[in-house]
């Protein structure tokens, strides 16, 4: 398979805005492993999420952007996304049905899962990652991508003396 690159000639000028980034797998998938930032970029971590799903499953644009890479990195293939703000996606083991340049809007269609990421316990696992580079491209910060997705923790309100609680 041929591996194809494009790079950006700037960044976009601004950071998405909040709710504008979904989940890449349809149902909500659960998270396998979790984003190990290490203390430094070149040493080791989790720089992303392990999501659940199945062989062949759809995996989708989590937001509004530009196919930057579709192919394959150390045999396993990948798609890169490029959004506002100098953000990342990228997607693995995803093969592509997209091509480099391509504008794709959050929700729609980027390729199918393969099976095979090392350390899934399940049938298949998205591996999500996420990064933001700097207006020079001289730095790189990894970013938990569950961070994009703005969900909510549940919180409880606490009851005030004398009032019952609805269970």
């Amino acid at each position: 398979m041929a591996v194809t690159c494009s790079d950006r000639a700037e960044p976009p000028a601004a950071a998405a805005p909040a709710g504008e980034f979904g989940w890449p797998l349809h149902p909500r998938p659960t998270v396998e492993r979790r984003f190990e930032k290490p203390p430094r970029n070149w040493l080791p971590g989790h720089r992303g999420v392990d999501l659940a799903g199945t062989p062949g499953q759809a995996v989708l644009a989590a937001g509004d952007g530009i196919v930057v890479f579709a192919g394959e990195v150390a045999g396993k293939p990948v798609v890169s996304i490029d959004h506002p703000g100098g953000l990342r996606t990228t997607y693995e083991p995803v093969e592509a049905e997209v091509t480099v340049g391509r504008r794709v809007t959050r929700g729609s269609p980027i390729g199918t899962l393969r099976a095979g990421h090392e350390g899934c316990t399940v049938a298949a696992c998205l591996h999500w990652g996420a990064r933001r580079e700097s207006s020079t491209h001289s730095e790189r910060e990894y970013v938990d991508p569950l961070a994009l997705l703005h969900i909510s923790p549940i919180r409880l309100k606490p009851v005030a003396p004398g009032e019952k609680s609805s269970r």
